[in-house]
């Protein structure tokens, strides 16, 4: 039924438009998510096992469609007309670039909360949001939810904030600049501070608070990380204590980062080895966070002065951008930090892995996690420049020894019923053994496709590079088995 209503919603209807179809949706989820958790408790052999992996994989797909419509649903009010939100906007004369001191224009003082609205989403859309936020974290994917939220919200407020005309001006162009000059981009800080604290973060606690009505804790928590990212922006245009205070905050967040890696030891696998939400959630912080690694380099290298200091141990990494010519990234305090977050995930993951019963399905997971991780690292430039080539190589060689070892732990055994040993009985080719091996052979194949076919590879590429090695080990044997 789930599955029907999917694929109706794929098709021609969207989420929202019929509540009553809605509530049956969710409510259908509930008891599926339950039914999981139950079945979890049983052996990954028993026969509840397809019961446990058809109800993961509905779910997932469910999951799935509940994301997108919740990211659509996040970006409907930045689309069309900037006009329909209202809240001020800088005069079209306006200008805050340092290379032009002639003249300058401020922007209006802001307009009173209650005459701005921000931000601007109707009431149709906040509910239809609630809804899929509160059904999202019921059925255990958090991460998701969180994840989707934190990088609309984001988006929204840099829009925002580059339409009030803020610019980001470092502290040495500052430095550089005439008074007059000067004088128009102190009062556009001014201006953006008072409208981002009397209306941008006042709407926005709102919203979080409407969307995620359920879960209060969740949304301070969301509120206060995207509100930190918003003031480090800003004060970050500024000198002064604020700043350093900012950066305590910002390797704080990294160290709780740390912590909640260490601390996710749930005792319950993925279902089917696909990627595991820790490691998107990790990733795609790390990201969003690298786009801002110039500035979390600075944090980062005055942390350390602060810590070398105060411990007097050994002496202080300096601060360098790029990679040697190896390819290995050059020794900074924040690709330090980024090298032991990734360490601390892989332990984790590979714990992880022994929960699977199945060495193949353990390969599995190994490599959908590994393929992830990688293919984040390769299409970021920020992470990719910290990490290194050297790292990129060794991640590489490391999903190949899984991929090995699926083929060795799956493949090995039936390509045993093909051996020629033991086929000929007084120099004659035994009838009996040979037709034992052709049933022996059909019988373990069709159970690796039974338990196989419910196993997940998200990876396009990696499905590809699967089905070639299983063609290229299988195939031959078989056909020279037959030949023969």
């Amino acid at each position: 039924m789930v599955q029907k209503i999917i694929t109706k919603y794929d098709s021609n209807a969207k989420f929202g438009q019929e509540q009553e179809d809605d509530s049956s949706f969710i409510e259908s989820l509930n008891c599926i998510s339950k039914l999981i958790n139950v079945l979890g408790e049983f052996p990954s052999k028993s026969t509840t096992a397809f019961c446990f992996n058809r109800a993961s994989t509905i779910l997932h797909l469910a999951m799935s469609l509940l994301d997108s419509e919740f990211r659509l649903a996040l970006e409907s009010c930045n689309q069309g007309n900037s006009a329909d939100l209202k809240s001020p906007k800088p005069s079209k004369q306006a200008s805050f670039s340092y290379r032009q001191e002639s003249a300058y224009c401020v922007i209006p003082e802001s307009k009173t909360s209650e005459d701005v609205e921000f931000p601007a989403y109707a009431s149709e859309a906040i509910s239809k949001m609630n809804r899929i936020a509160t059904a999202m974290i019921s059925s255990g994917y958090e991460s998701e939810c969180c994840m989707v939220y934190n990088m609309a919200r984001r988006n929204a407020f840099s829009i925002e904030l580059d339409r009030l005309g803020f610019e980001n001006i470092s502290i040495e162009d500052v430095q550089k600049m005439q008074w007059q000059s000067l004088e128009g981009v102190i009062s556009m800080w001014i201006t953006v501070i008072k409208h981002s604290s009397s209306v941008l973060f006042s709407g926005e606690r709102k919203l979080c608070s409407s969307i995620f009505s359920e879960h209060p804790s969740i949304s301070q928590t969301l509120f206060c990380h995207i509100a930190l990212a918003v003031a480090v922006r800003i004060e970050n245009q500024r000198s002064g204590s604020a700043k350093g205070r900012l950066g305590e905050v910002a390797v704080s967040i990294f160290c709780d980062l740390e912590n909640s890696i260490r601390r996710d030891n749930g005792r319950t696998p993925v279902p089917s080895g696909a990627v595991h939400p820790l490691t998107r959630f990790t990733m795609n912080y790390l990201k969003y966070a690298c786009e801002y690694k110039d500035t979390l380099e600075q944090v980062f290298q005055k942390h350390q002065k602060m810590e070398g200091c105060a411990n007097s141990n050994g002496p202080v990494l300096d601060t360098k951008n790029g990679a040697n010519d190896d390819g290995t990234p050059k020794t900074s305090p924040f690709s330090v930090q980024l090298n032991s977050i990734m360490d601390l995930l892989d332990e984790n993951l590979d714990m992880k892995s022994k929960l699977y019963r199945d060495p193949a399905l353990r390969c599995i997971f190994l490599m959908n996690n590994g393929r992830y991780i990688l293919q984040k690292i390769k299409g970021s430039d920020e992470i990719h420049e910290m990490m290194g080539d050297t790292w990129c190589r060794k991640r590489s060689s490391d999903l190949r020894q899984h991929h090995k070892a699926y083929t060795r732990e799956t493949w090995t055994r039936l390509l045993q019923c093909l051996n020629h040993d033991g086929l000929m009985t007084n120099g004659k080719l035994s009838k009996t053994v040979l037709k034992e091996r052709f049933k022996m052979f059909s019988a373990m194949f069709d159970e690796i496709h039974r338990t196989q076919s419910t196993w997940v590879v998200s990876d396009e590429q990696l499905q590809s590079e699967l089905r070639i090695s299983v063609s290229a080990v299988v195939t031959p044997a078989y056909r020279s088995f037959v030949g023969q």
